[in-house]
């Protein structure tokens, strides 16, 4: 038989939030041939229409009931501080056979959240969070190879149906991606130490210095790496205060287990104990240098 065309792994995709994450999945997805139709949603007009004009998206929707008809597979790639809102508008138009995944760095705030406003649709909706970013935010941003060989971490809940996973699995693994699975507690746990106290750190130190009345003759001074340690400062203000506060719990840990840290050091400093401060060195370097070659990273001694 000849000519058969096959259907796309998406018939009709919505993304609401269309920046450099959704952005980046519908590319992905339309280099893939894994999509029919994009249709994008959000709080504003300027950004959906600069999508539409970039060709990310096929289509606005100007609300969810027009969204949602026919839709295959929601992603909601807003703000994690937006997620409560935006599931409070979409329920009353969800259909049962719609799935539903978000890209959100938190889990708790987002499942919690689910649970309030679309406890009956339990079985579409599959969460998971993309392990990808960059310092620019912004449709303009976006690009198709974001997810290649970057992992894209899935948290179904006990209700998600087989289908609805491997739907999402499916999506993301057509953008490239790696996707493993882990419970929302563990992510939640995990992120706020590779991920989230980073970024704080990072703001903090660059804000600490930008308030000096020093700061320009610091800033002129400043060279390779400090820009390597404070380019995640960068990043999208609103999303990282979301994130943040919606793992404050994980993330406060992180951060007294790392103010610890930082006293230790101080003591070292303090001594003059140089020795002391090249054995933390030198077990730093040996982890970091371990992960950047992928390779198992030995537990401290």
């Amino acid at each position: 038989m000849e000519g058969r065309e096959t259907s796309p792994l998406i018939g009709k995709l919505v993304i609401c939030g269309v920046g450099l994450i959704g952005g980046s999945f519908a590319l992905g997805l339309r280099r893939a041939g894994a999509v029919g139709r994009i249709v994008g949603i959000g709080r504003r007009r300027e950004p959906l229409e600069r999508a539409l004009g970039l060709g990310v998206i096929d289509e606005i929707a100007g609300d969810w009931a027009t969204a949602l008809a026919g839709a295959d597979l929601v992603l909601l790639a807003a703000p994690v501080g937006q997620m409560d809102a935006i599931m409070a508008a979409m329920a009353p138009h969800l259909g049962a056979g719609t799935v539903v995944t978000d890209a959100g760095s938190t889990k708790r705030d987002v499942i919690e959240a689910i649970h309030r406003h679309l406890g009956a649709q339990l079985p579409q909706i599959v969460p998971a969070h993309p392990i990808a970013g960059a310092e620019k935010s912004g449709v303009d941003a976006a690009f198709a190879d974001l997810y290649v060989k970057r992992k894209v971490v899935l948290t179904p809940l006990p209700d998600s149906r087989a289908d609805a996973v491997e739907l999402v699995r499916a999506a993301w693994q057509a953008c490239g991606a790696s996707v493993v699975d882990m419970t929302p507690r563990d992510h939640d746990s995990v992120f706020a130490a590779v991920s989230h106290l980073p970024h704080l750190l990072a703001f903090g130190l660059v804000d600490d210095l930008a308030r000096r009345d020093n700061a320009e003759l610091l800033f002129s001074h400043a060279a390779s790496g400090f820009r390597d340690f404070t380019r995640i400062a960068g990043s999208h203000p609103e999303m990282w205060r979301d994130i943040c506060v919606a793992n404050r719990v994980a993330l406060l840990a992180e951060l007294d287990a790392y103010l610890g840290e930082l006293a230790s050091l101080r003591r070292m400093l303090a001594a003059g104990d140089g020795d002391a401060l090249e054995a933390v060195f030198n077990r730093a370097r040996r982890a970091r240098n371990a992960w950047a070659e992928g390779l198992p990273v030995q537990t401290a001694e």
